[in-house]
């Protein structure tokens, strides 16, 4: 029975991917530049607490706690699929004590507006684009992202590294999740496993709450920032047992090549953790964000 589909199995294998590749966004983010905006030259007034922004016509809700700590960069945290960015609100506080952190809910999550039609990377990098014009100005960024937001922050960070200056990605869905779920679990399979293909099968096409379209795409490079990948140590993806291990065994193997989109990349267990590293052991994910953040600092700063 599909009820018997252990939540975080769908929440991790279903609801936390996205690829880029789909043509045809509908409404006005498919047209808006967000380079021909002023937004980040002219910074408005910063943002403390949460509040509604326009990005290409869009309302986009956004977060913002803490102060501009001097030479070290804007931390903007990106939540999973299904996940608002209260979901992420104990993290923020925590590293608003040293930082200036900043979330958003992408469109079709928490209080955004939904998206008029089928998304893709590129018009998911555009909205995070004209956030990070409107929270960071010039200022330079570390992404940490969880889950399907880790995917976003990898596949986004190649494209703007004037920007994007560290990464710390908690459980970043594999950049290869389409392939290794539909090779793990074959056509022929029956049952839970069946459902839980099909299940991963709908939301590929677009069948989630921000209605991306996903593809497995390479990792590319985003040059010599530092960036963290931690992985789940707490194995969870055995309700479907028999699969669960060789899903268990692609997830790990993603997180490994999560490892190329930098020369500075490092990997860790998050050994108590199962795939919401930043609720199950928020200490973790605090001391990477930290040292990724202090790391692009003394860069930046010629250290």
């Amino acid at each position: 029975m599909l009820g018997k589909i252990k939540a975080s199995v769908v929440v991790a294998l279903c609801g936390t991917v996205l690829g880029a590749g789909l043509v045809g966004c509908d409404g006005a983010l498919a047209d808006w530049d967000p380079f021909a905006s002023e937004t980040r030259k002219a910074e408005a007034e910063p943002i403390s607490g949460t509040k509604k922004i326009d990005v290409g016509g869009r309302s986009v809700n956004v977060s913002c706690a803490g102060g501009a700590a001097k030479g070290r960069p804007v931390i903007v945290l990106m939540p999973g699929l299904g996940d608002g960015l209260d979901k992420m609100a104990a993290l923020q506080n925590t590293l608003s004590g040293k930082n200036r952190v900043c979330s958003y809910d992408r469109l079709g999550e928490g209080a955004s507006d939904q998206p008029d039609g089928p998304q893709s990377f590129a018009s998911t990098g555009k909205v995070l684009t004209g956030v990070l014009d409107r929270v960071a100005g010039d200022r330079p960024v570390v992404l940490a992202g969880h889950s399907l937001g880790g995917l976003i922050a990898a596949r986004y960070a190649p494209d703007h590294q004037d920007r994007v200056k560290g990464l710390v990605l908690m459980d970043a869905t594999s950049p290869t999740m389409v392939g290794d779920v539909t090779k793990v679990i074959p056509e022929s399979a029956t049952g839970p496993a069946a459902q839980l293909r099909a299940q991963n099968i709908a939301v590929f096409q677009g069948q989630n709450p921000e209605k991306l379209v996903i593809d497995d795409a390479q990792v590319r490079s985003a040059g010599r920032i530092p960036v963290e990948v931690i992985q789940h140590g707490k194995p969870y993806l055995a309700a479907v047992p028999q699969y669960g291990p060789r899903l268990e065994q692609a997830w790990s193997a993603g997180q490994r090549k999560w490892l190329a989109v930098s020369s500075r990349s490092k990997l860790s267990t998050a050994t108590k953790s199962e795939h919401y590293i930043y609720v199950d052991q928020p200490g973790v994910a605090v001391r990477a964000i930290e040292r990724v953040t202090s790391q692009a600092a003394r860069k930046a700063n010629g250290g």
